[in-house]
Order: C-alpha cells, then sequence, then structure tokens
C-alpha cells in the first residue's frame, strides 16, 4: 500500500500540520491501496503564503520561460505516461484501455494545446493611446474531482502556469494518486518552489479553506452543481473571481431522417461509457415518435452487448463506480425511476451477476419517460440512460431545453444544416452533429447550472488574466 501523506508546498514534500490518515480505496476490489493526509486551513495557509511569494517572480516571468517549463512539463508526462493510466485505473475504476486511450491522454492534449495557444497568444497590444495588457490574475485554487481526475486538473493547472499565476490544488480525496503522480512531474519539470502547490483534503476541511481564502485571487472549480454553489457563496466574501465546470444533463436528439441504427447505437455506447461518469455524458435520449419503438428495440439489443468487467484487464467492457457512497446514490436514483413508473428496459438496481465485491452497476435504459420525472431532470452520473418520445424539431428543442443544465448536447440528422438550426436554439455550451470530436483546443464549459468561464485551449486563458489599460 502507497503512503502518500505528505503535501506539496513550496517545492517540497512536507508532513501534515496535524495528522488525519484517510484511506483510498480500489472500487474494484474494495481494499485499501493507498493512503493519504486530510488537510486542513493551517495547511493550506502555508500553501497560499508560497504561491503568493512565488507570484512576486513567476508572475513576471516571460513567455519564453513559461514555454520552456510547460515543455519539460510535457516531457516528463509522456515519459510517465503508463505510470498516470494505471494509476487512474486503480483510483477510480477506469479500464485499462479506456485509461490508456482517453484518461491519460487528456494530461497530454491539455499541455499540448495549452503549449499551442501560449506560442501565439497576445498579451499586450495598442488600442489608440492605451496599451492594454492582459496579466496573471495571481494566486489561484483549484477544486477538481474524480470522475476524469487527469483531465480536470491539467486543463486548469497548464493554463493557470501558461499564463503566469501560481496556485493551490485541492484534488478529490477519492482518487488522488493521480495528482500525486501529476505533482512529481511538476517538481521535475524545474518549476519554481511555490508556484504550484498540493494539499489533499475533502471539500469541508481544505476546499472551503481555498475558496474563501483573502490571499487567493480566483478559484475554479469542477463537480457537482450543489457543490459549486457552496463555493460560490464562500468565494463572496473575498470577491474573488470564480470559474465552475457543474453538472449537466444532456439531451440527445435524434432528428426523423436520421440512420436510427448507427445513432442510436452510439448514442447508448456514449452515455454508458466511463460507467456514465460524464458530466457531458448524453443521458436523454430524445427520439421521434414515429421511430419510438424501433429505437427501443435497438437500445435494448445495444444494452446487451455492453460488458462490465474488471478494469485491471484489456478489453471493451465498463468498470465499477467510483466508491461505495456514489454506488449508493446511483442506485437510489434507479429505484426512483422504477417508482415513477416508467419502464425498465434492462439493468435496474443490484449488481450485476458475478460481481459480488467492487461498486459495479447494471447498465440501465427506462423507456417511457417524461421530462419532468426525476430521473429525466437529475443528474444520476451513472450508466443510465432515459428515453424520451418527441413530436416535431420544436418539441424536441423545447424538451432538450426544458433542464436546469446546459453543458452539451448531441443533434443527429443527414441534413447538416438542418442539424446547425437545431443546435442554435439548444442553450448548451457543447454541441456535437453526428457524433463530431470535441477537441482539446474548443472550449469547454455550460450554461446556466452547468457553470460558468470556458476551459481548454486558448479560451481557458481568460479565467487567469486580468485585464489592464495603461494610457499614454
Amino acid at each position: 500500500m502507497k503512503d502518500y501523506r505528505k503535501f506539496y508546498i513550496n517545492g517540497a514534500w512536507v508532513n501534515p500540520t496535524v495528522a488525519r490518515d484517510f484511506p483510498v480505496i480500489n472500487p474494484a476490489t474494495e481494499q485499501e491501496i493507498a493512503i493519504i493526509s486530510l488537510g486542513n486551513s493551517t495547511d493550506v495557509d502555508m500553501a497560499v503564503s508560497a504561491a503568493r511569494k512565488a507570484f512576486s517572480t513567476y508572475g513576471f516571468s516571460s513567455v519564453e520561460q513559461r514555454i520552456a517549463l510547460l515543455e519539460a512539463l510535457l516531457k516528463q508526462y509522456m515519459d510517465n505516461y503508463d505510470a498516470m493510466a494505471h494509476a487512474i485505473s486503480l483510483e477510480m475504476g477506469s479500464p485499462i484501455d479506456f485509461a490508456i486511450a482517453a484518461q491519460a491522454d487528456c494530461g497530454k492534449g491539455h499541455i499540448e494545446s495549452t503549449l499551442a495557444a501560449l506560442k501565439e497568444f497576445e498579451f499586450e497590444r495598442q488600442l489608440g493611446n492605451a496599451t492594454i495588457v492582459k496579466e496573471p490574475i495571481g494566486v489561484c485554487g483549484f477544486i477538481t474531482p474524480w470522475n476524469w481526475p487527469i483531465n480536470q486538473i491539467a486543463c486548469k493547472v497548464a493554463p493557470a502556469l501558461a499564463t503566469g499565476c501560481t496556485m493551490v490544488l485541492k484534488p478529490s480525496e477519492i482518487a488522488p494518486l493521480s495528482a500525486q503522480l501529476f505533482t512529481q512531474m511538476i517538481h521535475d519539470a524545474g518549476y519554481p518552489a511555490g508556484v504550484y502547490n498540493m494539499v489533499n483534503g475533502d471539500g469541508m476541511g481544505v476546499g472551503s479553506a481555498i475558496s474563501s481564502h483573502k490571499d487567493i485571487d480566483m478559484v475554479s472549480f469542477t463537480g457537482s452543481t450543489r457543490a459549486g454553489i457552496a463555493i460560490a457563496k464562500s468565494a463572496a466574501d473575498t470577491v474573488k473571481r470564480v470559474a465552475q465546470e457543474l453538472g449537466g444533463k444532456s439531451p440527445n436528439i435524434i432528428l426523423d431522417d436520421a440512420n436510427i441504427e448507427k445513432v442510436v447505437k452510439r448514442g447508448v455506447l456514449g452515455c454508458m461509457s466511463n460507467t456514465g461518469q460524464s458530466c457531458n455524458a448524453p443521458t436523454r435520449m430524445l427520439v421521434p415518435a414515429s421511430q419510438y419503438q424501433k429505437a427501443i428495440e435497438i437500445a435494448k439489443a445495444t444494452l446487451d452487448s455492453v460488458k462490465v468487467g474488471d478494469p485491471a484487464k484489456s478489453g471493451n467492457h465498463i468498470g465499477p463506480l467510483v466508491s461505495e457512497m456514489h454506488f449508493n446514490k446511483v442506485q437510489s436514483m434507479i429505484q426512483m425511476g422504477i417508482d415513477e413508473g416508467v419502464t425498465l428496459l434492462g439493468g435496474g438496481v443490484g449488481k450485476p451477476d458475478g460481481f459480488e465485491t467492487g461498486y459495479f452497476c447494471k447498465p440501465t435504459i427506462f423507456t417511457d419517460v417524461s421530462n419532468d420525472m426525476t430521473i429525466a431532470q437529475e443528474e444520476v452520473f451513472g450508466p443510465v440512460l432515459v428515453m424520451i418520445p418527441y413530436e416535431g424539431d420544436e418539441q424536441a428543442i423545447e424538451i432538450a431545453n426544458d433542464t436546469p443544465y446546459g453543458l452539451a448536447a448531441h443533434v443527429h440528422s443527414e441534413d447538416i444544416d438542418r442539424a446547425k438550426r437545431v443546435a442554435r436554439k439548444i442553450r448548451a455550451g457543447m454541441i456535437s452533429i453526428n457524433g463530431a470530436s470535441h477537441y482539446y483546443s474548443s472550449p469547454f464549459g455550460g450554461y446556466k447550472q452547468s457553470g460558468n468561464g470556458r476551459e481548454w485551449g486558448e479560451f481557458g486563458f481568460d479565467d487567469f488574466l486580468e485585464i489592464k489599460a495603461i494610457n499614454s
């Protein structure tokens, strides 16, 4: 079992001020695989102090210096790529093939896209008699989740480093192994002491200390909308900038001219990917009423092909949910759907056969769902899909927008112009047409209760910059 009880503060691994051990559990085996410490406000104070001191020099570093450091970080990441994939697989149950191809790729992708943006970014320009300067905002606090652990770390840390900010990171205490490895990469890349600091902890002990800290200039959070609201309230007293990427209940609109066989299968598999633990998962499938029964048949056949398996083994399967607490939450949501009287097409409560140990969940589809039901409105964050019939494009758009969230959406049609017209009417930050990929250079973020601000590529720079006008 790994001992990761030290924090990274001011360029060194240090002991917590108060010992508070916390076990890291492999969700596939329910066994302890590591031990960390949960920090407190004093640990955060030390990290912020180091970051504040480092900002006095790193905040004025040249673009060339920051490029060289990011390039060194990228090399460290690539040298440790397989180790990162295995850490993610262990800590949150990602199947190893998926961890290698998708989860670990996020760290590489964000560092590369940040480097490309940094080399072209305009930090200064002339406007009339004013020199417009974009300067680093200062000390940043990052609170990141467990579902795509290195993705959310890298897409915050890389642009902050690129723009000259210093920072304190609180990774998820449930899945901290990837953050531990990434922190060592930062150290080995040669970043000056205090530029990057990491304190493990829970939301009450470390998260709240970060969001309310008077010497932190901005906080970036990825997680649930409920937690995001609490962080924004905590940050309000110090008038710091708050950037949030929160929940989602993304619609997957199948228009009546789409290839029904192809897109229903893609939609089911997309919802089940990462065991449904993605904020932008296409969890509401909107199907023309005239094709609803056919879509159900295709969805059932596809669901039967979704396999649950050991994340340590190679293959095309999904793994467990991340923790016992999250497993219980998803189970309660599935039961709620059943209690609402919808039709259970497949799956349901309980664990799949042969998986008594581990937080494995049955891939589940509900049909005969109306959009006002709890199962259609609330984020489940598990392998659970609802299928909703509609009449006409306008009703599909109305249903798609009838949610507190606005993170992502999918539109499928053989007519690209028609799909784009529908996409323009959906109140969401990211729309995929006919399964188009979202690249690391594109903005990531949502409308409404899915958060504010944007991450990824050049768009990820804005939240870390202040704008100054120097008139002469």
